[in-house]
């Protein structure tokens, strides 16, 4: 699909109502209904909201149409699969999960950096732990303890599948495309119904199918799962290779959108649609990279890279130098142009102003996790569109991709369908991947978990109020520095509704 216009990011800047009032406590329980329906929650890795038209996804638009669809959705930053990945299961933000990126070092557990896409890695850091992988309960875990199956379908990593549910005691079984099956009984009987492990491909439609028959044909018929969390790999893969609005792309897009239409369309033929609530959405969005971002190569020729260490691309643990070898790559980080937003740790608890003149707080973007490195490096954005007309740039390396904190990695959608969801309707109000748990603990009638930051999402609900009876204020904090001959100021834009805060984007200026 070529696009002669970018998408408005009018959407980006609007004015919301907001207060939140007791809202939550006025709305009828779920217990009861909830006995004889089940939820399936769909994460399609790297959907960004303008993909989803009537003209490359029919299917997913039409459940839009005929739902109830949140238009100001929010990924968690950093805007990353495995962070994102248990922020969904555990309602949580990173300085309450622990889990700070796809990659992560963990010195008291491994010497070497730890890759999150692989279940063993992380099943060794839950080991290693004492079961404290994630520092957070996830919604897993509470209906395990109320009785109810949780089941777990992906073809993206085994590490994304694995974090959506990683209590071995809480599952009821996980069905990963890539060989990762648990418990192990089942493996025997996802070859037999299934057939063999796909092989990955991008697009990655046969991966993708596998998922949607492992739902159907065993999940709904063997298992008969309360909850389903399914992860779908495409178009994340197929995007990074060949970027947003490419005929490769969008023709993962297309299958991915068939997939979705063959799957509500058996729910319907099974007499399941009016018992199965849909909600779909994304870990992220996407961008298109072409910028020289690389912040190894830049303290190397400053020399300022003994004794620290560079994670993921952006996280800096600095082993050796102390406060004063910090505030030194920070300051050389600010003068390059392609850095975006930096943070450090707060001047004081709360605070929003990093240690280092210029810098964010962890504690602004919910971040100030023990686990933490010393500096996380954003890249720098811009609104410019790549050659099919999609906007969103970033100074990241490579094709395409995300993890920055740019509207075009943030803002995404979540579409909900189904008895417990309003119908032909939508939200402009604030919500984020941390909502996904207490609203599905509110759909199962359970206490969310005192570590869930997110709040329910009352406004998609059938008997919930009108979305524009919810009041959201938003707040832009700067941070400011100067040097002879050169000055850096970052803003943080931030939406709030009731006690929930979403990271909306930041803004560099030089």
């Amino acid at each position: 699909m070529t696009k002669s216009t970018p998408p408005s990011l009018k959407f980006l800047f609007a004015t919301l109502l907001v207060p939140l009032a007791t809202i939550v406590a006025g709305l009828p329980s779920r217990t009861d209904a909830a006995e004889a329906r089940s939820t399936l929650v769909i994460v399609i890795d790297g959907l960004r909201p303008d993909y989803i038209t009537r003209e490359l996804m029919p299917n997913l638009h039409g459940l839009g149409e005929a739902g109830v669809v949140a238009e100001a959705h929010h990924s968690v930053f950093p805007t990353v699969t495995r962070v994102n990945s248990p922020s969904i299961a555990t309602g949580a933000y990173p300085r309450t999960h622990g889990l700070m990126h796809n990659t992560i070092y963990l010195p008291d557990v491994s010497p070497n950096l730890i890759d999150t896409a692989e279940a063993e890695a992380l099943l060794k850091v839950e080991s290693a732990t004492g079961g404290k992988l994630l520092t957070a309960v996830s919604i897993g875990e509470l209906l395990a303890q109320a009785g109810k199956k949780v089941l777990v379908v992906g073809s993206g990593s085994t590490g994304a599948s694995l974090l959506l549910n990683h209590k071995k005691f809480a599952e009821s079984g996980l069905l990963n495309s890539r060989g990762f099956v648990r418990p192990e009984s089942l493996q025997a009987r996802a070859r037999d119904v299934l057939g063999p492990f796909p092989t990955a491909a991008y697009p990655n439609r046969v991966a993708n199918r596998w998922a949607i028959d492992a739902y159907l044909e065993i999940g709904l018929k063997e298992i008969r799962p309360d909850l389903t969390l399914m992860w779908i790999t495409d178009p994340d893969g197929t995007a990074h290779r060949h970027g947003p609005g490419a005929p490769e792309t969008n023709q993962a897009l297309r299958f991915v959108d068939e997939e979705i239409g063959r799957l509500l369309s058996t729910l319907a033929q099974r007499g399941l649609r009016d018992r199965v609530n849909v909600i779909v959405t994304a870990d992220h969005g996407f961008s298109t990279h072409g910028g020289p971002f690389n912040v190894n190569a830049l303290l190397t020729a400053r020399g300022l890279a003994d004794g620290v260490r560079v994670v993921g691309g952006g996280q800096i643990y600095v082993q050796k130098g102390g406060d004063e070898k910090i505030r030194a790559i920070v300051r050389v980080v600010q003068a390059s142009e392609w850095a975006g937003a930096i943070f450090t740790r707060a001047t004081a608890p709360g605070s929003r102003d990093g240690f280092v003149p210029g810098s964010l707080s962890f504690d602004a973007i919910e971040y100030q996790h023990p686990r933490a490195a010393d500096i996380l490096v954003d890249s720098n954005w811009s609104h410019g569109a790549n050659k099919h007309g999609y906007p969103g740039m970033t100074t990241s390396g490579g094709v395409a991709g995300h993890g920055t904190s740019s509207p075009y990695d943030i803002r995404i959608r979540l579409i909900a369908s189904g008895p417990d969801f309003k119908r032909g309707s939508k939200s402009s109000v604030p919500s984020g991947n941390i909502d996904i748990a207490p609203t599905l603990c509110h759909l199962f009638g359970l206490k969310p978990a005192p570590s869930m930051s997110g709040r329910v999402l009352t406004e998609l609900l059938r008997d919930g109020p009108a979305s524009d009876s919810i009041r959201a204020g938003r707040t832009v904090h700067r941070a400011t520095t100067s040097w002879e001959g050169g000055r850096y100021e970052v803003e943080l834009h931030k939406v709030r509704v009731g006690t929930t805060d979403y990271v909306e984007f930041t803004q560099t200026k030089r």
